[in-house]
């Protein structure tokens, strides 16, 4: 097999939460060669004994403190261009993983620092190392393409939470505000998509507001469209 040059996978992850009212991704600055100094998208190199999804996990674990149990993990795309590593011949699969309000992160042994920081900003100016503005773009719009078709967005919420709530992430991760009286008769409409608890809330100011629960749905019909009617 000397015929074949050596290659190493990573799993790269692009976590998304909401925080200060922003869609924001998690990010590393590098302690060490290559792109030392440079911010990155955390991640690393798979082990010999693991799998993708391990490998995923235990990555996530190491930078945010949480399980996959409790955030939504899921395979994004993979990434293999010849140069995009100059130590070796590296393809990367990246995970999207998404929860609420995730805590303020510690930097990893191989890392000098790690931070929240708004997606609009990091897209829009700062590069990443490697290819990971490439990556953190396709993972944002795959949050947001997913948001259409699937109930995700109550994964960027409590356990329980109020309707303006949920509308509030898809005016944050769209960019755009849906209306609120169609958003309402949407979401509580749609068959599975929340559940009503009994309990209420004030914490939105005004009238006590019910507070709900994601449902069982895994799709939403019809979907709820950007620039479109809720």
């Amino acid at each position: 097999m000397a015929e074949f040059p050596p290659f190493a996978v990573t799993a790269d992850l692009v976590v998304l939460t909401v925080r200060d009212d922003a869609l924001q991704a998690l990010v590393i600055r590098r302690g060490e060669p290559p792109y030392e100094g440079d911010w990155a998208l955390p991640g690393g190199f798979v082990r010999p004994d693991e799998d993708l999804d391990t490998a995923a996990a235990r990555e996530l674990a190491e930078e945010t403190g949480l399980s996959r149990d409790h955030v939504h993990l899921e395979q994004l795309a993979s990434y293999g261009a010849p140069d995009r590593d100059p130590r070796m011949r590296v393809v990367t699969v990246a995970y999207i993983a998404l929860a609420a309000d995730l805590p303020s992160p510690n930097a990893g042994t191989d890392a000098a620092d790690a931070r929240w920081q708004p997606v609009d900003e990091l897209l829009a100016g700062r590069r990443l190392a490697f290819d990971h503005t490439r990556i953190l773009h396709d993972g944002v719009e795959r949050a947001r393409a997913k948001l259409e078709y699937t109930p995700l967005a109550t994964a960027f919420c409590p356990r329980e939470f109020t309707i303006a709530e949920l509308r509030r992430v898809y005016e944050v991760v769209w960019g755009t505000a849906p209306d609120p009286r169609n958003f309402h008769r949407k979401a509580t409409k749609t068959e599975g998509f929340v559940e009503p608890t009994e309990l209420t809330t004030t914490r939105d100011g005004g009238r006590p507001a019910r507070l709900y629960r994601a449902g069982r749905a895994r799709h939403l019909h019809p979907p709820l469209l950007r620039g479109g009617e809720a």
